[in-house]
């Protein structure tokens, strides 16, 4: 069975006793599970393993009426899995700079996940963290706030951090207007938040566009609203901006060819 059916049907073979506490099933799922050549020849991002892993220690699936009891060792197998799965992560060569919602909002499930929002945007941050030159990572609400993030943190550690920063309301052009005034470079803004959110009193898009103007790069920004139903953000005009409604492994590759101009 190929990575990506296994990861997708663990909980129905464990449902359905294919996978029974202690069995020889299971010592070669997780065998497979920690083989980085095989995570690597099958092109396995951190997402696809962490949304498996959410879904699975649920016990249930999120339609339907399937339930299972997680099994101890495939829970071990598939966290090890994850931080393996950094390895095959190629880099863009962009200089990134991430911007985290911290409100309330972020502590929702993303649409059609397990997942809160607050976890995907954390575990995209670890990406960068780990796979590209020198990104960063910055907090906003009402205010900015840096957030270190190193290739050496745990999932658990930079959730942790971001938690840590105060919560109110969320202004997306924040990031824009913070880069511009410490003069940080970036190619690509990317906004994790919750829905849609311009409290200040300049629009997003607007302050992509003095970026460019006033740092001579042509910065492109991606808004992810992973809670959101729809929304406006980014200017439809401007193919240097992308809205993004709810978040999954499909995602990873629009984001990816975005940034790198293959659309």
């Amino acid at each position: 069975m190929p990575l990506t059916t296994l990861l997708r049907n663990l909980g129905k073979m464990t449902a359905n006793s294919v996978l029974g506490p202690g069995s020889s099933e299971v010592s070669l799922v997780c065998e497979k599970l920690c083989d980085e050549q095989l995570l690597q020849k099958a092109c396995i991002h951190p997402l696809h393993v962490l949304i498996a892993l959410e879904t699975y220690k649920t016990g249930h699936a999120l339609r339907g009426k399937l339930k299972w009891h997680p099994d101890e060792e495939i829970l071990k197998a598939l966290d090890t899995a994850f931080y393996k799965t950094f390895k095959t992560v190629e880099p863009t060569g962009k200089r990134l700079l991430l911007a985290v919602d911290v409100s309330a909002s972020m502590n929702q499930r993303v649409l059609g996940s397990t997942l809160s929002a607050s976890t995907v945007a954390a575990a995209m941050c670890m990406v960068a963290a780990r796979t590209e030159p020198d990104p960063c990572v910055v907090a906003f609400s009402h205010g900015m706030q840096p957030c270190a993030v190193t290739a050496d943190m745990t999932l658990p550690q930079v959730v942790s951090a971001l938690n840590q920063i105060p919560a109110g309301g969320t202004d997306c052009a924040l990031p824009m207007l913070w880069a511009q005034r410490t003069g940080t470079a970036a190619d690509v803004f990317v906004v994790f938040t919750g829905s849609e959110a311009c409290a200040g009193g300049v629009r997003p898009a607007v302050a992509l566009r003095d970026y460019r103007q006033k740092m001579d790069i042509p910065a492109k920004l991606i808004v992810c609203g992973m809670t959101s139903n729809g929304f406006t953000v980014a200017d439809p005009d401007d193919r240097g901006m992308l809205d993004m409604c709810g978040f999954d492994a499909a995602a990873l590759d629009v984001m990816r060819n975005f940034t790198l101009g293959v659309i």
